[in-house]
């Protein structure tokens, strides 16, 4: 119960994106620049720091090195990943208003595989372009969820106050993470049932991430379990930060707009971590 409130949390979020003007690109900067803000203060100040207390705790200071081997780890699959999707473009391209793609693009180059000279349309690329950012922002929040609900469940388990605290932070700093999810594939394809159930899915990863922990992992759980599964997600998330969602707010608007987001994200998530 603990972890599908905390899960369900991104649904909310899910919502909150739909009130962001399609055209308003000052908004949409601003707030894809709050969602990685969001993402990266999370990952440097929370999740790293548990993660090294976990291996820390268990195989001592070398733990450490661990943490950080993992992080790496995390970001170096997540480029190779983000490789085998053959979409990459100037992003010069998306800064121009006009309807002809930038010549300084080679046709050689691909959306989705296809050739940019056939994608004619900077709409249409700007469209390509959220709709996989939204997709694995989803992908890297849902497997972040899982763990996250590993923990929940263990702590509520141990002690129900401690759960209860768990899930009332993760619910907090879920609610941006479903904007990260939604707001992109809203934007790229109008769709809100599409972007809603995103936003949704990448948050039930929660509660499975519970079902998970009682009835398969229990068993073999400990903390250098924990603490490599953290630093990798953390990675993970670095990396569509500054990858994805930093470049398209940047391409959107004058960076002033996504650097203030970027900047309020980080601090609406420090303070929720203080206050709970």
């Amino acid at each position: 119960m603990l972890t599908l409130f905390a899960g369900l949390s991104t649904s909310i979020g899910g919502y909150l994106a739909f009130f962001v003007r399609q055209r308003n690109v000052s908004a949409m900067a601003f707030m894809l620049g709050f969602s990685a803000g969001v993402m990266i203060y999370i990952s440097f100040v929370e999740i790293l720091q548990q993660s090294q207390v976990y291996l820390i705790h268990a195989i001592g200071p070398g733990g450490a090195w661990v943490m950080v081997g993992s992080f790496f780890i995390g970001i170096g699959a997540t480029a190779m990943v983000d490789n085998l999707f053959p979409d990459h473009i100037d992003p010069e391209l998306l800064a121009h208003n006009s309807h002809t793609p930038s010549p300084a693009v080679s046709d050689e180059a691909l959306v989705y595989g296809q050739p940019v000279h056939e994608v004619n349309d900077t709409q249409e690329l700007r469209r390509r372009l959220l709709n996989r950012t939204g997709l694995l922002t989803a992908l890297a929040i849902g497997v972040h969820n899982l763990p996250e609900g590993l923990v929940t469940f263990m702590a509520g388990y141990s002690n129900i106050s401690w759960g209860l605290s768990i899930a009332a932070a993760i619910a907090i700093h879920n609610i941006p993470e479903g904007i990260a999810v939604a707001l992109p594939i809203y934007q790229a394809t109008n769709n809100k049932l599409r972007a809603f159930t995103m936003a949704t899915l990448s948050g039930l990863a929660e509660p499975i991430g519970a079902l998970l922990g009682y009835f398969v992992l229990w068993p073999f759980m400990n903390d250098v379990t924990l603490g490599v599964i953290f630093a990798l997600i953390a990675g993970i998330m670095i990396y569509i930060s500054f990858d994805e969602l930093i470049p398209i707010a940047a391409n959107y608007a004058q960076s002033g707009f996504a650097l203030s987001g970027l900047f309020l994200g980080m601090l609406v998530m420090a303070v929720s971590l203080l206050l709970l």
